[in-house]
Formats: structure tokens, C-alpha cells, sequence
């Protein structure tokens, strides 16, 4: 056993909750709960494993599916009583085949300017796009786009960039911020298009980072 697992406080079950987080994105994926057992396994196995309370036994997260958690971390919250595992999941994580489990939103406003830290919601917009390419909604500009073609994505591409260069040569902010805005979106359409995500980009500019770029 790891020193800092004997800290781990667990309820009168000997359970503790476990919030899992994608590494990457941030986002929080599924609420679960571990027992020591459970926690040994997947540090042991560096694929997360959780205690079922309905089943009273232990279950590895896509054991069947194929959409395992792989464990890059775990921290846990001052008490000891609660668990982060950060991970890079393999697929959908909700048994309803969406990406998290809390894909149902309660409330929410229009975030401003300084609301949410920078990059917040690029990894969203891949999401989004990547969700209408897969369900091609009728009155999804998105999936209008997809069905378009490359010829007319590129087309878009290309007009998006142009109208950034104007915008940046008139010296007007708010109006290059927007065109920016509308660049970047098409960029994420014509990555998933030829069947690549922000994922691929991040990766190469981390390689570039890593290469000292």
C-alpha cells in the first residue's frame, strides 16, 4: 500500500467518492466510488477500477466496452474523503454513450469576458462540432457544412482568414476578436472533416514545446 492511501478517510461502508476528470480538457466525466480494494487495483492495473453498490463488487470502467480510464494522477480534498482521478478516457464514459456523464445542464448564463480561464471553451466547440458531424441534424449550420463538402469548408476557410487580416488592419479589437472567433470555428470544422479533432493540434504543439519551438 501506498503511504498516502492510509490517509484516505472512508464512510461507514468503507467507501469514498471518486470525481474522475479528464486530464486534458478538465472536464468532469462520472462520479464513482472506490473502495480500498478497488483503489489498489487501479494503481496496481493504471486503468481505473470502482465498487459497485448495487452489485456490491468490484467493476473496472470499460472492462466490456473497450472505453477505459487510463490513471495519470490522483489527488484527494483536504478531509481525505473524497477522491480526483485524473484520466485520459478511451471513449464515451456515460452508459447513455455521451463523452461525460453530466451532459444535462440545470442553469447557465452567457459567460463574459474573464469568466472562464483561457482555452475553456475551445475543447467544448471540438465536442460540439465532432457531436453534429456524427448526427447531422437538419438545422445544424455544423452538419450543413459536413454535408457540404471539403470544397465549400475550405472555402469558408479561407474567407474566415481574410476577413481576420482585415479586421486586424483596421485596428479594431472587438471586430478581429469575432472574425478570429469565426476562423477558429471553421478550423475545428475542417479538422473533422479530413477526421482529425483539437486533440491532434494540442499534441503537435506540445511536441513543439517539448522540442523547445
Amino acid at each position: 500500500m501506498n503511504p498516502w492511501m492510509k490517509d484516505i478517510v472512508y464512510d461507514e461502508k468503507g467507501l469514498v467518492p471518486a470525481v474522475v476528470q479528464d486530464a486534458r480538457t478538465q472536464e468532469v466525466l462520472m462520479l464513482a466510488y472506490m473502495n480500498e480494494e478497488s483503489l489498489e487495483k487501479t494503481m496496481q492495473d493504471g486503468e481505473a477500477w470502482f465498487y459497485s453498490r448495487s452489485r456490491q463488487s468490484l467493476w473496472k470502467k470499460g472492462e466490456t466496452s473497450g472505453n477505459v480510464l487510463k490513471l495519470l494522477r490522483i489527488d484527494y480534498d483536504c478531509d481525505a474523503d473524497t477522491l480526483l482521478l485524473q484520466v485520459n478516457p478511451a471513449g464515451p464514459v456515460c452508459h447513455t454513450g455521451a463523452r461525460t456523464c453530466f451532459y444535462r445542464c440545470g442553469w447557465s448564463r452567457d459567460p463574459q469576458p474573464g469568466d472562464w480561464p483561457g482555452g475553456w471553451f475551445l475543447p467544448r466547440l471540438d465536442r460540439t462540432v465532432s457531436q453534429r458531424k456524427a448526427d447531422s441534424p437538419d438545422s445544424s449550420y455544423t452538419a450543413q457544412l459536413f454535408s457540404a463538402g471539403l470544397d465549400r469548408i475550405l472555402k469558408k476557410v479561407g474567407e474566415e482568414s481574410g476577413e481576420v487580416m482585415i479586421a486586424a488592419k483596421n485596428s479594431d479589437s472587438q471586430e478581429l476578436v469575432y472574425e478570429m472567433a469565426d476562423l477558429w470555428y471553421h478550423c475545428l470544422v475542417l479538422l473533422h472533416s479530413k477526421g482529425l479533432t483539437l486533440a491532434d493540434v494540442d499534441a503537435e504543439l506540445a511536441r513543439r514545446r517539448k522540442g523547445g519551438d
